[in-house]
């Protein structure tokens, strides 16, 4: 999906113009004009919609309210449940036309939204009456931190700043040359900006993303620093107690007993550490998940796994230290006995 900025210099004929001229290009299926691009975080107005012609402030429902022309849901793929979508060519009345989405209907409360009426008024306060035509499914029109609010979707035709375009193709980078060429022959001199939508989703999470590549720098330095503790703790266990080992060994201790019996205490501290980070870990994600509307669940095995790989970590960096140890001759380490 590629967005072209600030089409809204072109006025309503040019940018009539430059989805019809878009359309001819190969790979393009469709495309729609519109200020209400769903990737522009918080943009979207709540405006007050009526279910009588009073126009009562006291009755006024507040709903999100998006401005479309009749290609906005087939482009942006969006799906319709109930009824129809717009087509002012071949339905004229739909000029007073809105579509709802499953959230409009339930904070409504209505079984039958096709049958529906509600009113609103222009700039000059003439109140003017809207007709239900069709019901699209629920979508996020904003960051998954938000809930899906009531939204309607108004047939309208104002001086639209965007324009989405739908395409497929092999070959990107020739397609936005194609697209280019055509903005600038509807008017010459006009910068052409433009976004692709996905990247444009990935700018709303950016915080996260930032968030999660923190965590992870500082997650391998703490790893390492841990490690090197433990290598060093080993390290001078297995010092301390060298004649210990060699008196085992002479005895007939193996060598994975005393791998074990000096890795032993070590994965202790692993299982104490885990039984204090792992509340303290659930308790910090599930306050951080809380920040979003639609979020997945904290599993019991993402600590198994956690914990497991905390202990594997461990046992690798000692057991360079204990098999070296294990196997140093006995002779040696009992020479000044």
């Amino acid at each position: 999906m590629l967005v072209i900025h600030d089409t809204w210099s072109l006025g309503q004929d040019g940018m009539t113009n430059l989805r019809k001229n878009l359309l001819t290009l190969a790979g393009v299926t469709d495309a729609t004009v519109t200020t209400d691009v769903p990737t522009i975080d918080g943009q979207y107005w709540q405006e007050g919609w009526w279910p009588d012609a009073s126009l009562d402030a006291r009755k006024a429902i507040l709903m999100t309210t998006l401005r479309i022309d009749d290609h906005y849901i087939p482009t942006l793929g969006m799906q319709i449940i109930k009824g129809r979508n717009l087509d002012l060519a071949q339905f004229p009345t739909d000029s007073t036309a809105i579509i709802l989405n499953e959230a409009a209907v339930a904070t409504l409360g209505v079984k039958d939204p096709l049958r529906l009426i509600l009113y609103n008024h222009d700039d000059l306060m003439k109140t003017i009456t809207y007709h239900v035509i069709g019901v699209v499914k629920d979508f996020n029109y904003n960051s998954l931190h938000d809930k899906i609010h009531p939204l309607i979707m108004v047939a309208d035709r104002p001086n639209w700043s965007s324009m989405a375009v739908r395409f497929r193709t092999n070959d990107v980078l020739s397609l936005v040359r194609q697209v280019e060429t055509k903005f600038h022959a509807a008017k010459q001199g006009l910068p052409f900006s433009y976004s692709f939508m996905d990247n444009d989703f990935d700018q709303l999470y950016h915080t996260e993303q930032q968030t999660g590549r923190i965590f992870i720098t500082f997650a391998v330095f703490a790893i390492l620093i841990a490690c090197l503790g433990l290598f060093g703790l080993v390290t001078y266990a297995a010092e301390q107690r060298t004649k210990e080992i060699g008196i085992r060994k002479v005895l007939g201790a193996s060598v994975g007993g005393i791998v074990g019996l000096l890795s032993r205490e070590f994965t202790m501290l692993v299982g104490v550490a885990a039984l204090i980070a792992f509340p303290a870990a659930w308790w910090a994600m599930s306050k951080w998940l809380e920040t979003f509307a639609y979020r997945t669940e904290i599993r019991w095995w993402v600590f198994v796994v956690a914990g497991a790989a905390a202990l594997v970590i461990a046992l690798l960096t000692v057991s360079i230290q204990t098999i070296r140890a294990a196997l140093a001759n006995p002779i040696k380490s009992l020479r000044s006995e």
